[in-house]
Formats: structure tokens, sequence, C-alpha cells
């Protein structure tokens, strides 16, 4: 790809486009870029580029031509290259990632005008330009940023200047999305931490994750191209539903954070228990569908210590109980065994508030589990659920949690005791 800029500051562009991955590109000879003085084309000598309007007013129009000559020049050069001739114009269809494709699929030779002052010529326009193209709605005093900007996009494109294929299909625009969150060191900054799919080493779920993420964005940042959207993959339309539910859960607007439960939060807890067993019973869940989990049992859980309230500023949207007390059913797993005989806490009797599903609160669930699990020195976090609870294994999954095999609970007469058991080893 060659790409001949005509302007009237060639050293600033320069400056810009021989720098960085751009610039050792052209070094490599995998793209060239020139930047031709329109000045050097003048037939006066005073080196004039430009003139006043005919028919009067403000300021000077870049004469036809200087540019005419300054092109002829450039094609003189370029003879067999498929090109175009572009001028930079706020008149011009507005510069996007498909317009950049095209320019690099359909072209190995670009000519981009800059034009100056009030404007350029309107017959070198008529006789010599193929298309002008606007990086948006608003006047540059000239054409060069803009020039750049085209020359940078489609460069990027070109095989070779960057590392890998992945490192342009993934960002933002180039299929109609907004590119994915990105994170690097440290793990936590700020008190805001990676999210934990990141972490895990799953290259699927990340990539599930990113896409969603992609989709998410595109919807809230740009409503104006997520309507040009349409979700004919079936993962893609998936997602997007799972979007669309999730964003009519209540929003996280306020701090997070959790405390020790005490005896006045009991009723708070037993409504959400309530909607919870509702939410499992509609699921056909056979878990919480008994007389089980009693508020007695979440009193002696408040004696003990070990019963925790997630709070969302200063209202109450979850539970959950952790002890560090061995739980004597889980010596008896089957199907698999414990990765180590160290102590473990064990996370019990978790749930959130039904409005809350979806916002992100039981993720915090969980690290407050771990959280609570590290304050009491222990590194090894266990935890059981239902079969055919999917949610929530799906949640542990994400969350770092290893399967590790099956275990029985005691459970009310008629009610299935099998559980799933697993286990997540703390940093």
């Amino acid at each position: 790809m060659r790409i001949d800029i005509m302007t009237l500051f060639p050293d600033t562009v320069n400056a810009v486009l021989h720098e960085s991955i751009i610039g050792r590109a052209a070094k490599k000879g995998i793209v060239e870029i020139n930047c031709v003085q329109i000045r050097d084309f003048t037939e006066n000598k005073q080196n004039q580029v430009d003139d006043y309007p005919y028919g009067g007013g403000w300021g000077c129009v870049m004469m036809a031509q200087p540019l005419k000559s300054c092109l002829d020049h450039i094609k003189a050069q370029t003879q067999g290259r498929k090109s175009r001739v572009i001028y930079m114009s706020p008149q011009g269809k507005p510069f996007n990632q498909a317009t950049a494709k095209r320019l690099k699929n359909d072209y190995d030779h670009l000519v981009l005008v800059c034009g100056h002052y009030e404007g350029i010529d309107e017959r070198f326009i008529e006789l010599c330009v193929d298309e002008e193209i606007s990086l948006g709605d608003f006047v540059l005093t000239g054409g060069e940023i803009a020039a750049m900007a085209v020359a940078d996009s489609v460069c990027r494109l070109v095989p070779g200047v960057l590392a890998d294929e992945q490192c342009y299909t993934g960002e933002s625009h180039w299929d109609g999305l907004l590119e994915y969150p990105q994170y690097t060191r440290p793990e936590c900054w700020e008190g805001k931490t990676v999210p934990e799919v990141l972490i895990g080493g799953d290259h699927a779920k990340v990539a599930r994750w990113r896409r969603k993420k992609q989709i998410e964005r595109t919807m809230e940042k740009r409503p104006d191209m997520f309507e040009k959207l349409s979700f004919e993959d079936k993962e893609d339309a998936k997602l997007l539903k799972e979007i669309q539910k999730q964003a009519k859960r209540k929003k996280l607007t306020e701090p997070l954070s959790y405390r020790q439960a005490t005896m006045k939060d009991i009723p708070r807890v037993m409504e959400i228990v309530a909607d919870a067993k509702r939410s499992l019973k509609k699921h056909r869940v056979d878990q919480w569908q008994g007389d089980y989990p009693t508020a007695a049992a979440f009193e002696q859980d408040v004696a003990n210590n070990e019963l925790y309230v997630l709070c969302h500023g200063e209202d109450i949207v979850g539970f959950l109980m952790v002890t560090a007390r061995p739980e004597p059913c889980y010596d008896d797993i089957t199907d698999g065994k414990w990765s180590s005989d160290a102590p473990y806490c064990v996370m019990h009797r978790t749930a959130v508030a039904a409005e809350y599903r979806g916002s992100g609160m039981a993720e915090y669930l969980v690290r407050c589990a771990e959280d609570i699990s590290r304050k009491n020195g222990v590194r090894y976090l266990r935890v059981d659920t239902h079969r055919k609870n999917k949610p929530m294994q799906q949640l542990l999954r994400e969350s770092g949690f290893r399967y590790r095999g099956n275990i029985l609970v005691s459970s009310e007469p008629g009610h299935d005791p099998a559980r799933q058991a697993y286990e997540k080893i703390l940093k």
C-alpha cells in the first residue's frame, strides 16, 4: 500500500506517520507513505497556492493549478497502480471502519488531498477527486489531521503492519461492535479488581465474556450502531437475550459492602429466602423446597458469628453463611476427592434478592466468602449445590471453583439429598 499526502505541512505529517507502528512498517517496506509539498508546484516566484474567491467572501481559496500539478507529479510515479484520489473535506461522507477496509481491499495507492483556508477550487474537485471523506460533522483548520487518521486506519489493516490479524479484528468497529474492556496488572487497583473470568485461564469463557461485553457496550454507548446490527449467529442471539434480561435488573449505583448479621436482619433474610424458594421451584430444583432453611437456623448462624449480609448502600440485598467448622458430610465425597486435607471454610445458605440477580451481586457474594475465608487464615473454600441448580454451578465455575465430586446432605424426607461439591484454592 502506497499513500501520498498532498499537504502544505509535510514535516508535521511526516513526524506523526513515521513514528511508532506505522513508522516501523514503513521502514520495513510494508507500506509507503509520502508527504508531498503542494507549494513546490506553484508557477510564480511567490510560491502562491491561494487567491481571493470570485464573488467575494472571507478568506482565500487554494488554487487548482498547484494542486493539479502536484497530483500529476504523483501519478507519473505510480503508473500501473490502482489509485484513489480522496479530498479530506467536511462535506465528505463520514469515515468509518468499513471505509478503511474498502480502501485497503480495493486499492494499492491512495492520494489524500489536504485543503486549507476556505477550501479548494471546485474545478479541481470535479476533474481530479474520486471521493470526499470527512472525519465527522465538524471543521478543522486543515485536512492534515483527517489525512493522518485515514492513513493510519488503512495502513494498520495491511498484513504485516500489526503482529497478528486479531490485533484489529477484535477491536471497535471491525464487525459493527465496540471493543470489549481491557485490563492489565495489577490485579487490584484503587479497590477495583479484574473480572474473575479473565484470570481463570479458560479461553472459551474469556472469548464468550468478551463477545458479550462487545454487544453490551455497543448497546449502551452507541445505540445508533446497535440499531444496524442483526444477530443471526445463534450464540450472539443468546448473548443478546442475556444482556436484555440483565438490563431489567436493578443497577448497582451505591457502594457494596458486607457485615456480620444481627438478629434484626433475620426478617429481611427470610424475605430473600422466600423469593429464592419460589425461583428454585420455578426451575424445578429440589433445593430449599421444605421448611429449610428456617429462621432458627439463621439465628444460630448469627449466634456463631457466621452469618453475613450484603449491602447495596444501606439496603440488605443478600446473605451468606461462612464457617471454618468442618462439614461432616464432606468426608464422604464420592466420584472425586478434595484437593487437600488442610483446614477449609464452607459457604452455606446463600441468596441474593430477586431484583439484584444478574446485577453482579452474586459475583460479589462469592468474593465476600473468599475474603472471610482469608480472614480466617484459610486457603480452601468449599461449597455444595444441587445438580439442577445450573445458575449456581455457572457462578462457581466462572468464579474459579472446580467440581470435586458428589456428596449427600441431611435433607427433609421426600427431598433430594444429592449435591455437587466445589472447591477453590485461594491466592
